[in-house]
C-alpha cells in the first residue's frame, strides 16, 4: 500500500467538526473547528453551511435555527452532513483531492451497523476516496500528549460531549467494550446543559428559548462547576451586593454589531443595554452531570459511571485504571471540573489507590491532536481499507479488518455470570440392580452376580412392590451422594408354588 498520499483527518463531532489536511510529506496545514450545522439567520435570512457560519459573515446571531446531522448522538440527516462535507473538502477550507487522498474518519460509539455501511458507501461510492478508516474518538486519544508518549498501558478516558458522557476504559490501546456499557453512559451532553440554562433564564429573566447561540456563549463564559454545592447554594440566597459568585453578562446588541461579554467592575451601562444576571445559575447546570437526579434523570452521576466501569474490569488491573484517567471533550473545559471529579473519585477509590486525572491544554482537539499523530506510523498504514478492496467485498471487507463493539474484543474477557451459564447441568444417574429371571428348576444365584442396568434419569426411580413379608427397603436420604443414588438389589420374581422363604435367618 502506498503511504506517500494526503490525508484528510475529519474529527466529525455532532456540534463542530475538527479537520486538518496532512501533506504526503507529513507535513499538516493549520487545523480548522467548523460548526456541523447548517444555520439560518432570521435577521439577515441568510442560510450558512458549517465553515460559512462565521463572526465576519454573520450580522444577526438573535434567533438562529439549526438543522443538526446528528440526532442522539447518532447521524440521520445525511442529506446535511453532505451539505457540509462538501464544503470543508472544497478550496475554501481544506483543498482536498478525495479522490487522491485517504481519510480518517471518527465515529460515535455503539454505532449502529446500518449507519456504518452508508459512511462506507458516502467515503468510497460519493467522495471516492482513495483508502479510508474509521474509529472512535477515545482510541485516537492515546496517541495525543494527554498523558505523555508512549501512553501508559491501562487508561480510563471520559469523553463528555455534545449529546452523551462516555466512559472509555483501554488496555495496550484497545477499547475494552465490556466495560463500556449503556448503562455506564451518561445521557447528558453539552446540549442538554443548554437547554436547561434556556429553561432556567427564560423561566427567571428573559424568554431566550430561541437563542441557543447566545444562550450557549452564556454557558461557556459564565458556568463553573462548584466544589461545594450546598455551601454555594446557600451563598447565593443572601444578598447580591456581597455575592462573590453573581456575575452580569451584557445581551450582545446587533445594531452596533457588538458580541456578548460579562460585565467588569469598570464597566458603564448606557440606556439600551440588556443585562442577564447569572446567580445560582452558574454551577447549578454543570451540576447535572454530577447529580443527574436533580433534574429527574434516572443515572448515576459521572463519579459513579466511573466506579462503575472501572468494578467491570480485570481486579488485578483496576489500580491502574484510577491512576491514569484522562479527561477530554467541551464540558471538560468548565472551571473547576477536574477538582470537583478528583475529589469525588477519591472517596469513591480503594484507600490502596492512587487517583489521578490528566487533561490536556485543549480538550476540544485532543481526538484530532493524536489523530495527527496516528496517520504517521504503520499501524494506521495496515488498518486502511482501499477502494479497490470495498468494491469487491463491500462493507464486509471493512467489518473482517476493523473490530469494534460487535465483534471480539482484545483484552475482553467474559464475566463470570456468563461463564457460568455455559456450564451444563448434571444429569442425576440411578444404578438399579435387576436379576435376571432364573425360570423353574435353575438354582438361585448370589445377589451379587446379579446382571445390573443402569437408568440415566432426572426423576427419582419408582421401587417396585416389595411383596409380603420382605423388609422395607431404606429411602435416600439428603446425607447421601448428591449425584448418585444408592445401588438397590431387586430379586427375581418368586413364581407359583415355591415355598416363601424367611426373611429373618434362623
Amino acid at each position: 500500500m502506498n503511504s506517500h498520499v494526503p490525508t484528510v483527518v475529519l474529527d466529525n463531532g455532532a456540534s463542530t467538526m475538527k479537520c486538518c489536511a496532512v501533506s504526503a510529506h507529513g507535513d499538516p496545514m493549520p487545523m480548522r473547528i467548523v460548526p456541523n450545522a447548517i444555520i439560518r439567520s432570521k435577521g439577515d435570512k441568510t442560510v450558512y453551511f458549517g465553515h460559512e457560519f462565521t463572526t465576519d459573515r454573520c450580522r444577526d446571531f438573535a434567533s438562529l435555527s439549526y438543522r443538526l446531522p446528528f440526532e442522539k448522538g447518532y447521524l440521520v440527516d445525511w442529506d446535511a452532513q453532505k451539505a457540509i462535507w462538501d464544503g470543508v473538502f472544497s478550496d475554501k477550507v481544506l483543498n482536498a483531492d478525495t479522490t487522491e487522498s485517504s481519510l480518517l474518519l471518527t465515529e460515535p460509539y455503539f454505532n449502529l451497523p446500518n449507519i456504518q455501511e452508508v459512511y462506507d458507501q458516502f467515503v468510497f461510492e460519493e467522495y471516492e476516496f482513495n483508502s479510508y478508516y474509521r474509529c472512535t474518538p477515545a482510541s485516537l486519544v492515546p496517541h495525543s500528549p494527554l498523558m505523555g508518549l508512549p501512553p501508559p498501558e491501562c487508561m480510563l478516558l471520559i469523553d463528555s460531549g455534545f449529546s452523551f458522557t462516555h466512559v472509555v476504559p483501554l488496555i495496550c490501546g484497545n477499547i475494552v467494550w465490556n466495560a463500556v456499557k449503556r448503562q455506564v453512559r451518561l445521557d447528558i451532553g453539552g446540549k442538554l446543559l443548554t437547554n436547561h440554562l434556556k429553561e432556567l433564564v427564560s423561566f427567571r429573566q428573559w424568554n431566550m428559548m430561541d437563542e441557543t447561540y447566545i444562550v450557549n456563549d452564556v454557558k461557556e463564559s459564565c458556568c463553573f462547576v462548584s466544589n461545594d454545592f450546598r455551601s454555594d447554594l446557600e451563598a447565593c440566597r443572601g444578598s447580591s451586593i456581597a455575592n462573590d459568585i453573581v456575575r452580569e453578562y451584557i445581551l450582545p446588541d446587533m445594531s452596533k454589531n457588538r458580541s456578548g461579554r460579562i460585565r467588569q467592575r469598570d464597566d458603564i451601562l448606557a440606556d439600551s443595554d440588556q443585562v442577564l444576571v447569572m446567580n445560582n445559575e452558574r454551577f447549578s447546570v454543570p451540576e447535572i452531570m454530577f447529580s443527574p437526579d436533580i433534574i429527574g434523570l434516572n443515572q448515576a452521576g459521572l463519579p459513579g459511571a466511573v466506579a462503575a466501569s472501572i468494578s467491570l474490569l480485570p481486579e488485578d488491573l483496576q489500580g491502574m485504571f484510577w491512576a491514569n484517567i484522562g479527561v477530554f471533550g467541551a464540558n471538560t473545559k468548565l472551571p473547576g471540573f477536574r477538582e470537583r471529579l478528583l475529589s469525588e473519585l477519591r472517596s469513591l477509590a480503594p484507600a490502596s489507590d492512587d487517583v489521578c486525572i490528566y487533561e490536556c491544554e485543549n480538550p476540544i482537539t485532543a481526538p484530532l491532536d493524536g489523530a495527527l499523530n496516528f496517520v504517521q506510523t504503520s499501524a494506521y498504514q495496515d488498518l486502511l481499507v482501499t477502494r479497490e478492496e470495498y468494491l469487491e467485498g463491500g462493507s464486509n471487507a471493512i467489518r473482517r479488518k476493523w473490530k469494534d463493539w460487535k465483534g471480539p474484543r482484545d483484552g475482553e474477557q467474559d464475566s463470570s455470570l456468563e461463564s457460568l451459564e455455559k456450564v451444563p447441568k448434571k444429569k442425576l444417574t440411578v444404578s438399579v440392580s435387576i436379576p435376571a429371571h432364573r425360570g423353574a428348576g435353575r438354582p438361585r444365584k448370589d445377589p451379587s452376580d446379579a446382571e445390573t442396568e443402569t437408568v440415566t434419569s432426572r426423576a427419582e426411580p419408582e421401587l417396585p412392590h416389595r411383596g409380603p413379608g420382605r423388609p422395607r427397603k431404606r429411602l435416600p436420604t439428603p446425607e447421601d451422594e448428591d449425584d448418585e443414588m444408592p445401588v438397590i438389589s431387586v430379586p427375581a420374581r418368586r413364581g407359583p408354588g415355591r415355598p416363601r422363604k424367611n426373611p429373618m435367618p434362623v
